[in-house]
């Protein structure tokens, strides 16, 4: 998994299995015939990646009513996503990919502009991918303040 090429709606989800913050394995298989709203964040803990995370946390009724499951992915080990979540009271999982494959394959880890200059790093992206594992939407370079009011209107939610 280490195609970083930019993902479109109609293709195949990558699979994954991730640990999550407690180390349990997570795949995406386990959520077939489910819709699933995947974010990718560069790192637990930072300003942006905080207030993304708590917008997702106070939103996830409302995108579990409407059948999406949330999913965040980040190049964190499983410790910090831990120390994370109960420091915010994440009730969403939280997916370790520290050797960035899975952030590669979504296209979601690479060069990007940062305070104007070009740098490696998680790009901060969502993909919406239907009940079949297709990616219905792929978003790139999003805002972390307002993205998640942006996908439930677009959505539809």
């Amino acid at each position: 998994m280490t195609d970083n090429a930019p993902l479109s709606p109609g293709d195949t989800a990558p699979e994954f299995t991730l640990p999550d913050a407690d180390v349990n394995p997570v795949s995406l298989s386990d959520y077939r015939g489910r819709s699933v709203v995947l974010y990718c964040y560069p790192a637990a803990g930072t300003p942006g990646c905080t207030k993304q995370a708590c917008d997702f946390r106070d939103n996830l009724a409302e995108l579990d009513t409407a059948g999406f499951a949330v999913l965040g992915i980040s190049p964190d080990p499983p410790a910090k996503l831990a120390k994370f979540r109960d420091a915010e009271g994440l009730t969403l999982l939280l997916l370790s990919d520290v050797d960035r494959a899975v952030l590669s394959a979504y296209g979601a880890y690479g060069e990007k502009q940062m305070y104007g200059r070009t740098v490696t790093g998680v790009i901060r992206s969502t993909f919406v991918i239907d009940p079949q594992g297709r990616i219905a939407k792929a978003l790139y370079n999003v805002r972390a303040t307002g993205h998640v009011a942006k996908l439930r209107k677009d959505l539809g939610i």
